[in-house]
């Protein structure tokens, strides 16, 4: 590999690991929890970012698939190897608790950036993978033998810079759903609505057209702009409190090349 290619390559990474650490941010997971799902549409920003996120977002950390799962109550499954293609990671994940009928349920929360909207599978089954690995991984950390009352709800986001035209500053859901083939008794809710899949796509527009959650994330993820002007517009807009892992973030962003290949990329296309 040449050097440029190198270079190139370790720009790159850099500049995921920076998007990550800007998206895994309380004030920008509530603007995003708020839109993209049902539990937080009716909750304040504050509190869902003070209040309903817990503890700190894991980045990069856990395993998607690890190759045992051992009996560890409230404990997590950090690390994955697998032989043939090694180990792989959610990008972010994290758990929250939400105001569901005078209470609160407890959810799991994969937060998933994703440049390649063909990456030579459908990424909804990709998506749907992720799903059943957070629930079925919830054996032995949330839950053991068969206690499956404490199964917890999932939601695998996934933010889409780079889909197809048609996609572009689409926000789509997926859910399971009951359907009477014969009769019509209802099941309680709750115990299927278990996984969400929500696809969040940005586009070629620049944050100027847009509005709502697709104005801030295209802010943060596409558009070249200073880091300053960025974090004057997610203060006075969009109410974020400016922390210093936010500033780190949002400055590495910035100085990095690959936002300005992205935004070109797009736009030649």
């Amino acid at each position: 590999m040449s050097d440029s290619a190198q270079q190139a390559k370790a720009q790159k990474k850099a500049y995921d690991e920076a998007c990550k650490q800007v998206l895994s941010e309380r004030g920008i997971m509530a603007h995003i929890l708020k839109t993209c799902t049902e539990e937080f549409k009716d909750c304040d920003l504050q509190d869902i970012a003070q209040r309903y996120i817990q503890g700190e977002p894991s980045i990069s950390r856990i395993a998607v698939e690890p190759e045992a799962i051992l009996p560890r109550i409230e404990s997590e499954q950090t690390e994955d190897k697998s032989e043939a293609e090694g180990t792989v990671y959610y990008d972010i994940r994290f758990h929250a608790v939400a105001p569901v009928d005078g209470k609160l349920i407890q959810l799991i929360i994969n937060l998933e950036a994703q440049n390649d909207f063909n990456p030579g599978y459908p990424l909804l089954k990709r998506a749907v993978y992720y799903c059943g690995r957070m629930i079925s991984s919830q054996y032995g950390t949330v839950f053991v033998k068969s206690h499956y009352e404490k199964i917890q709800k999932v939601y695998s986001i996934w933010i889409c810079t780079m889909p197809m035209k048609k996609w572009e500053y689409n926000i789509s859901s997926y859910q399971l759903t009951d359907k009477h083939l014969i009769g019509h008794t209802q099941a309680e809710r709750s115990h299927y609505d278990l996984i969400n899949i929500v696809l969040v796509c940005l586009g070629s527009k620049s944050y100027q057209h847009l509005k709502g959650i697709l104005r801030l994330l295209n802010m943060l993820l596409l558009d070249n702009i200073g880091s300053q002007e960025m974090q004057e517009l997610l203060t006075t807009e969009f109410n974020v409190t400016m922390t210093p892992h936010l500033e780190k973030g949002v400055a590495e962003m910035c100085n990095l090349s690959e936002g300005i290949e992205r935004r070109g990329e797009l736009r030649g296309r």
